[in-house]
This record gives structure tokens, C-alpha cells and sequence, in this order.
């Protein structure tokens, strides 16, 4: 029993000079290691596995987490271009962070109108490239339609639908636009409009991630199966951050809606 105990005593290290041999064994890396693993070399075998390793490793204790994984972009460059991944999800949340800006508000502002699409015989247009907006008053917005007549009823069409609790009238070529008191239910409105553009975001973003993955795994026969993983978590570690921000927007902005 005791000469057993020895033996596994020194399991470990027999191990680890077991993995460094195989790594030792093989080829050394040309200048740059420009294309990532694809034929394997002796700096990338030790940086993937040491990067496994840690991304793999248990969290021990309450409110630990795993290792978060961070493969070099230029390794897999010939796989995915793991800057544009990013940037795309990061496009996601400044949309989302523009629409809260712009739709979202208990105070009504002549440039929140900007942007509310029209739809017209001739297509689609942004009210303020249709009519001339101005606040008259704290009470009273009015949208002039004179130099696209044709488009009023459009455009009154398009406010009433906006979503912002807006009921226009109409005389002649000018669209006049009162706004409401801020009620609670207003308030509330809005903060359930805020949830939506933060779950249809968060679908925009399930999107990018699911495209990116797909690419990915395009590259099995090529690569290694630990590239593979490795990248397929280093994506979804960009998509759990992406998300993680559109909960921080949408937890501001729903303070902001509620006071």
C-alpha cells in the first residue's frame, strides 16, 4: 500500500514532463507563426494549451468564475476575423444605446421626431427630410408639410403609430403635435418599449454570434478540435459582455423612464 501511494506521488510530474515532451516533439514555429495551427507548431501547441487549461480549470468557491479566454487575433486570422466579430456585437449595442436615446424619453423633444420613418408612395423617409419640426411651445410641437403636401397624411400616420404616446392633428399642410402630460402609465409604457428594443437587440446579437461560430466550424477538418473550442468560447465570451452592456443600458434607462 505504501509503495503505491509512492508511485502516485509522483503521477503528476511524470505527466507534466509527459505533455512537455509532446510539446517539445514539435516543430519550432516559423517567423511570425503568421497562419495560427494549421500546421501545428511547438509556440501555438504551448499557447493553446496552456490557455485550455486555464479556461477549463473549475472555479472553486462561491462567486468565482472560469478563466476567460483570449486567443491572439493574428493566429486565427486565416480561420475568423475575431476584431470584426467584435466590432459587429459592439454595433448591436450602440444601436441600442441610440434608439433609447432617441425614442425613449419622457420629455418630448422636437429632434425625437427626426427619425420617425414615413412611408410614402415613393418610399421610405425620415420625417425630418419630409417637414420642417419646431417646438411652438413646452405644450405644442408642429411638423410643416408645404413642401411635400402629398406626404401629410403619411407623416401624421407615422407620428400617431411612433410608439411615443403622440396624437397629432392636422390643418391644412401643418401637422400639429401636442404633447402629453407625463403620467406613470407613460412612464411604464415606455419602460416596457425599453425590455423590447432590448430583447430585439439581444436577438441582433445571437445573430452576429451564431454567423461567427458558423465560420468557425467550417475550418474542423483544418484545424484542431481545442482551436475549435477555444474560439467558439472566446465568441461567445464576446457575446456574454455585449449582453451583459445591453443590461447595464437598459437598467439605466428603465431608472431614468420610472424616476
Amino acid at each position: 500500500m505504501a509503495v503505491a501511494l509512492r508511485r502516485f506521488r509522483h503521477l503528476p510530474s511524470l505527466l507534466y514532463r509527459s505533455s512537455f515532451a509532446m510539446i517539445r516533439g514539435l516543430p519550432q514555429a516559423p517567423a511570425g507563426c503568421p497562419a495560427l495551427l494549421l500546421d501545428g507548431c511547438r509556440q501555438c501547441a504551448q499557447q493553446m494549451m496552456l490557455t485550455r487549461q486555464l479556461a477549463t480549470k473549475k472555479a472553486k468557491g462561491k462567486g468565482q468564475t472560469q478563466a476567460r479566454v483570449n486567443i491572439s487575433a493574428a493566429l486565427v486570422e486565416d480561420i475568423i476575423n475575431l476584431e470584426e466579430t467584435n466590432e459587429d456585437m459592439q454595433a448591436v449595442v450602440e444601436a441600442l444605446k441610440e434608439d433609447f436615446s432617441r425614442n425613449l424619453s419622457v420629455r418630448t423633444s422636437p429632434g425625437a421626431l427626426d427619425h420617425i420613418i414615413v412611408v410614402t408612395k415613393d418610399g421610405k423617409f425620415p420625417l425630418n427630410q419630409l417637414g420642417q419640426i419646431s417646438q411652438k411651445s413646452p405644450q405644442l410641437m408642429t411638423v410643416n408639410m408645404t413642401n411635400f403636401p402629398e406626404s401629410t397624411a403619411a407623416a401624421t400616420k407615422a407620428i400617431r403609430e411612433s410608439g411615443m404616446n403622440l396624437n397629432p392633428e392636422v390643418d391644412g399642410t401643418i401637422i400639429r403635435v401636442p404633447i402629453p402630460k407625463v403620467t406613470r402609465e407613460h412612464r411604464e409604457s415606455l419602460a416596457k418599449l425599453a425590455k423590447q428594443s432590448t430583447n430585439k437587440s439581444k436577438e441582433a446579437l445571437r445573430k452576429v454570434r451564431s454567423k461567427s461560430v458558423n465560420q468557425v466550424k467550417k475550418f474542423k477538418s483544418k484545424v484542431s478540435e481545442d482551436t475549435i473550442w477555444l474560439l467558439e468560447k472566446q465568441i461567445q465570451q464576446m457575446a456574454d459582455s455585449a449582453a451583459a452592456e445591453m443590461d447595464k443600458l437598459l437598467a439605466a434607462k428603465t431608472k431614468e423612464l420610472l424616476g
